[in-house]
């Protein structure tokens, strides 16, 4: 395969806060089992690609716990595989991917590489991109930069040769551009610019609105097989959890349910990670639920986003909007007199 790629899970978006306290964007949960980089990670190995280099940002702690050395990926090699490269600026990088400057900083990555061309990726976008036929349009085209497009905008995903990227990184400055994507989108000579035209589903997660709302879209069975596609599967750290158990009286619909949760409530539009426990005659209606989350008994919950080890004490009563929706910081606990 010619390709390398350099995944950005240091970008800053400043729509994702109330999630990203303790983590990357790239490691926030999405569709019940997964993290967000799970997909751009799984496009690259189902295009053969089996040299990555993610570059993180502080607080990558759940990052490096999620990805590991990158076994889930078939990453974990004697030669190439799955490189971390952590940058030194604290707190998110820039608002564009792909910086200069955190290439930069790891540059033997691209000089030691042995392939021709970089695929330049975000970690926050959800979809099926197919980078062998981007690279063949790439490579048809005769342009210098190839960037995805989809329906309703950019997948934050470029090709370009190795010696380009090299070039740049060592020229940003005197260039005034931050980031491949800076550079694309201000079109800087001399260069070429051309597009892939990517038809299938995607879903980009830089707002808790867009979270709140491509998430439960997911609920929708056509747009669930649209993403998860049986030749290009999803691959994610596996968890070893029990089935969930679903008590006596409780009542689940439309709903995406992982492993290892005990249900004794009634659950419907929601997504519930694992090891979750939902008390008796409670309600949930359009929640996202993550990992090892409590709610107690007799609890209503409408369009509540809930982080890893909430804990909602019993009789609390929230309610937000599709537009609005209430998010609780991992490890909150949240009591009758809190959400008064």
């Amino acid at each position: 395969m010619t390709l390398m790629a350099a995944v950005d899970a240091s970008v800053k978006v400043a729509g994702l806060q109330d999630l990203t306290i303790h983590r990357s964007v790239s490691s926030i949960p999405f569709a019940g089992r997964y993290r967000l980089i799970d997909f751009a990670l799984s496009n690259l190995v189902n295009a053969d690609v089996n040299s990555v280099g993610i570059f993180a940002s502080q607080p990558f702690g759940s990052l490096i716990d999620h990805i590991g050395v990158g076994k889930s990926w078939d990453l974990d090699r004697r030669k190439e595989g799955l490189f971390f490269l952590p940058t030194t600026h604290q707190n998110g990088g820039i608002a564009t991917v792909g910086s200069f400057r955190d290439f930069e900083e790891n540059l033997q990555f691209f000089e030691k590489s042995r392939q021709t061309h970089v695929v330049v990726t975000s970690s926050f976008v959800a979809g099926q991109l197919d980078y062998k036929e981007m690279l063949a349009s790439h490579l048809a085209s005769g342009n210098d930069i190839t960037e995805a497009i989809g329906a309703s905008g950019s997948l934050k995903s470029y090709i370009l040769s190795r010696r380009l990227i090299l070039e740049l990184i060592h020229s940003y400055r005197e260039k005034r551009i931050l980031s491949v994507e800076d550079l694309v989108n201000l079109k800087k000579a001399p260069y070429t610019y051309g597009v892939y035209e990517y038809k299938g589903y995607f879903a980009i997660i830089d707002s808790i609105q867009q979270y709140f709302k491509e998430s439960l879209g997911l609920l929708d069975e056509n747009n669930r097989r649209l993403l998860f596609l049986p030749q290009a599967p999803i691959y994610t750290k596996v968890k070893d959890e029990p089935p969930s158990r679903y008590l006596d009286g409780s009542d689940v619909s439309n709903s995406m349910m992982a492993n290892g949760s005990t249900i004794m409530g009634n659950v419907k539009n929601s997504i519930i990670s694992r090891a979750v426990t939902i008390g008796r005659d409670a309600n949930l209606d359009s929640c996202i639920i993550m990992q090892k989350c409590t709610i107690e008994e007799n609890c209503e919950l409408a369009y509540v986003v809930a982080d890893k080890d909430v804990y909602i004490e019993k009789g609390v009563k929230l309610t937000g909007t599709a537009d609005r929706p209430i998010v609780l910081r991992k490890g909150e606990r949240v009591t009758k007199e809190d959400a008064q």
